[in-house]
């Protein structure tokens, strides 16, 4: 189901997880008021409001007639089952992948949407995605970026080196905090930090897990240019390689999409923090 939406979207020729309108707010549950997971942000069409038939019911709304759900995927752990195992020993439990249906406000009649607060002052987010960049910088001495009049921008392992060209080169600021992002995640990448490239994936353009790299880059970069509140706009940065690419490696592993958000969660988490775990609450929805 995750993988099968996110290629239709591909071949569509739009990147899911970059939101194509403006606007700030994410996907959340009306009753929870809680924003739904990256993955699941990924996976739904709209940002706002989402609840179950149920849930729109108990606020007096009325889901209507021919409108499809959306799927909310989340972790539920188990006990596996040891007939050998004996009463005083630890029980070991495994993640299984669940899922239930939701609908949009769009799609509901009966209930009006709740209030959405006053638009921030644009100039306010890159100074905070400064900050962000900053931050990580100084505390990973190691790690250099270069800034330079270029029509290139990537991230070197081997010399633990960021190059992006210079803003007054992108047409949106966004854009440009978008490239740096995406970049500053390949970074968390290097073995002295969370050891995720593979050996011989930064030559091996096209392949099997240079795309995989890129899938978690991307998605973790939107991840940041959310908690930043930076706006983005609809354009598919990436070329055509690149998407060709993400259909092969998704089409070849239908459980990918899953590991590259917890590996962008995780990357994320680092780029904050220096810490190397998400603590158990932050993975909810």
């Amino acid at each position: 189901i995750v993988t099968s939406r996110i290629i239709k979207q591909l071949e569509a020729g739009v990147i899911p997880w970059k939101k194509p309108w403006s606007g700030g707010e994410s996907a959340f549950n009306r009753i929870s008021k809680k924003p739904y997971s990256v993955l699941n942000c990924i996976l739904l069409s709209h940002s706002g409001e989402y609840a179950t038939y149920k849930q729109w019911q108990s606020l007096g709304g009325q889901v209507r007639k021919g409108e499809e759900s959306e799927v909310v995927v989340y972790w539920n752990w188990v006990p596996v089952k040891n007939a050998e195992q004996k009463e005083d020993e630890e029980v070991l439990m495994k993640p299984v992948l669940r899922y239930y249906n939701v609908f949009h406000i769009s799609q509901v009649d009966g209930v009006e949407p709740l209030p959405v607060e006053a638009e921030k002052n644009k100039l306010e987010p890159i100074d905070e995605a400064e900050r962000i960049k900053d931050t990580y910088l100084s505390r990973e001495s190691a790690l250099r970026l270069v800034i330079e009049h270029s029509d290139k921008a990537y991230y070197s392992p081997s010399r633990d080196c960021i190059v992006v060209p210079k803003l007054d080169q992108f047409m949106d600021p966004a854009e440009y905090y978008s490239t740096m992002f995406h970049e500053m995640i390949h970074s968390t990448g290097h073995k002295m930090r969370l050891n995720r490239l593979e050996s011989g994936a930064e030559a091996a353009f096209g392949g099997t897990e240079y795309s995989k790299e890129e899938l978690v880059a991307e998605i973790g970069s939107v991840m940041i240019l959310g908690k930043a509140g930076i706006e983005t706009s609809s354009t598919i940065k990436n070329s055509a390689g690149y998407i060709q690419s993400w259909l092969r490696v998704l089409r070849n592993d239908s459980r990918f999409i899953v590991s590259a958000a917890s590996k962008a969660e995780k990357a994320v988490e680092y780029i904050y923090t220096g810490k190397r775990e998400i603590k158990e609450e932050n993975r909810k929805e």
